[in-house]
């Protein structure tokens, strides 16, 4: 049985990892589908502490993969479908294999929910099209861009872009945005923001050296078509956090976000059980924030076991 298995090797999971290694507790870290999770699809990551030149995603990520093996962690290539518990011990399937452990802490991360148009994937991550502005925002300096989303995350997206691009394109399929009112009137009243409305994104079309030239929208109440120039496609309409293997065990909110305990941001209703993250944060979405939580449960992992003996 294994005193700590980490699910996820994001931010949360390996820095997870590297703590729960320093405490010679030999973590192992099932690493799921995309090893290195969202970061590894971004080319480089210029708000994290400590890299006043930026650092390529993928190499960051890396980085924190061999930090946390120098301590002792162990990876496998697993994806965990279901999580049982009995008497205390924790129990994981992942396909035909089954791992048992003492404590448990998943930090699975969250997938950013996005079009399912041309181009958009071709372009993601480096090349134009992206799911964060606060992490990309200031690589469209003096660029006109544009946001796709109705809700409070549009609206807090475009007013984050006009500090640094020249002008900021709204795009929503309905005729009004279903924030709430203070941020509605906050992005339909600023002078770099303008608003499109009753667009359907069709296409994101390249330029000759297939980065992003514009965008193509369909009027959903005529039909016509038309391009929306632009160096930038920010998609705001949404995450999905990867948790569906521990419905009907963990408290989940209305999007599926693990809920923590109250008091806590990574404690779980059971006891040795934790969650960081991405999978649990829906407010924030940093990698830094995501580092922060894999740190607390890691130290909250060690704790408990240490209690256990």
């Amino acid at each position: 049985m294994e005193d700590v298995i980490i699910l996820g090797t994001g931010c949360a999971g390996l820095t997870a990892a590297i703590y729960t290694g320093r405490a010679q507790l030999n973590p192992l870290v099932l690493e799921g589908t995309q090893p290195g999770g969202q970061l590894t699809t971004t080319s480089e990551v210029e708000n994290f502490p400590g890299f006043p030149e930026g650092i390529d995603g993928f190499m960051m990520m890396d980085n924190l993969r061999k930090q946390a093996a120098k301590f002792g962690a162990r990876y496998e290539h697993a994806k965990v479908d279901k999580i049982t518990i009995e008497n205390g011990v924790k129990k994981l399937y992942a396909g035909e294999k089954t791992y048992e452990a003492k404590s448990v802490i998943v930090a699975t991360g969250a997938r950013p929910r996005l079009l399912g148009i041309p181009g958009e994937k071709e372009m993601y991550g480096g090349k134009g099209v992206t799911t964060c502005a606060t992490c990309d925002g200031a690589f469209y300096r003096d660029m006109d861009v544009v946001v796709i989303g109705g809700g409070d995350s549009a609206c807090e997206e475009a007013l984050f872009l006009t500090r640094f691009c020249s002008k900021v394109t709204l795009i929503h399929r309905r005729d009004e945005l279903r924030a709430s009112q203070i941020m509605a009137d906050r992005a339909t009243s600023h002078q770099k923001i303008e608003m499109a409305w009753n667009s359907l994104p069709q296409e994101v079309i390249a330029d000759e050296k297939g980065f992003t030239r514009a965008i193509r929208v369909k009027d959903a109440k005529t039909g016509e078509e038309r391009e929306i120039p632009c160096k930038g496609v920010f998609i705001a309409i949404g995450h999905i956090p990867n948790t569906d293997f521990v419905d009907g065990l963990l408290d989940r909110d209305g999007d599926g976000y693990i809920i923590p305990e109250s008091g806590s941001q990574v404690k779980t209703k059971f006891p040795g059980f934790y969650a960081a993250g991405d999978c649990v944060d829906h407010v924030y979405r940093q990698a830094i924030t995501a580092a922060g939580m894999g740190c607390q449960a890691a130290i909250e992992a060690e704790r408990w076991l240490a209690e256990q003996v």
